[in-house]
C-alpha cells in the first residue's frame, strides 16, 4: 500500500500523573483528531493516575501493545511519566515494544519523581546501555519543572535518540496552554515532521 499521511495507522497514546484525560489536553485532542482521520486510537485511562502503581501501567501497557492492529503502522505518543514507564518497558524487554515509531513528550526526570512517593518508583531505569528497539523522538519544553536539568542531558544525549527542545513549552500540558497540538498531530502522520510549539 502506498503510504500517505493518511494511510490508516494504530496509534497508541499514554497520558502521565495524575491525568485522567481531561478533553481540553492536546493528547485527548489529538485523539479526536486522529480518530477523524480514519486512523485506530487508543487512548486509555491507566488505573489510579494519582498514586499509580508501576507493576499495574506495565501490565496494561503490555495488554494495550498486544492489541495493537498488526498490520497497520504503529505508532505511540507518551507523555510525562508514561514516557518513563516507556522506558522501564523497554528495559524489561516487554513483549511488544519493538512497535514502528514512538514519541516521548516531557519525562520527568528521576531527582524530581523521587520527591513525590506516589511515583518514586517510577523514576527512570539507568539508561546505560539502554537500546531503544524502535526509531524513538523525543520533545520537551526548555524550562520543563519536571525536568530542570533538561531533557537533552538527561534522556535525549544518553539514548541517543533525536531531540527537540521548544521554547518556553513547560511541561506541554494544558497549564503550558497545550490544548490543540497541531506539530504531534503531523508527526503522528509523518514522521520526520518536526516537533514544534503551538501556534499562539
Amino acid at each position: 500500500m502506498y503510504d500517505t499521511p493518511d494511510t490508516p495507522r494504530a496509534c497508541l497514546l499514554l497520558h502521565g500523573w495524575q491525568n485522567r484525560r481531561p478533553k481540553d489536553h492536546w493528547q485527548h485532542w489529538l485523539a479526536d483528531r486522529l480518530t477523524e482521520l480514519g486512523h485506530h486510537v487508543t487512548y486509555p485511562q491507566l488505573p489510579d493516575p494519582d498514586d499509580p502503581d508501576r507493576e499495574v501501567w506495565l501490565a496494561e501497557l503490555a495488554r494495550h501493545l498486544d492489541a495493537m492492529p498488526g498490520r497497520s503502522e504503529r505508532i505511540v505518543v507518551a507523555h510525562s511519566l508514561s514516557s518513563v514507564l516507556w522506558l522501564h518497558a523497554v528495559a524489561r524487554g516487554l513483549k511488544g515494544v519493538d512497535v514502528d515509531r514512538v514519541l516521548l513528550v516531557a519525562p520527568p526526570s528521576g531527582s524530581v519523581l523521587v520527591r513525590h512517593p506516589e511515583v518514586a518508583e517510577f523514576a527512570p531505569p539507568s539508561l546505560d546501555g539502554l537500546t531503544l528497539p524502535t526509531p524513538t523522538r523525543l520533545v520537551a519544553g526548555d524550562d520543563d519543572p519536571y525536568c530542570p536539568e533538561g531533557a537533552r542531558t538527561v534522556f535525549g544525549d544518553p539514548l541517543g535518540i533525536p531531540t527537540e527542545i521548544v521554547p518556553g513549552a513547560a511541561h506541554l500540558d494544558l497549564d503550558a496552554g497545550y490544548g490543540s497540538w497541531p506539530a504531534v498531530l503531523e508527526w503522528c502522520r509523518d514522521g520526520s515532521a518536526r516537533l514544534t510549539a503551538r501556534p499562539a
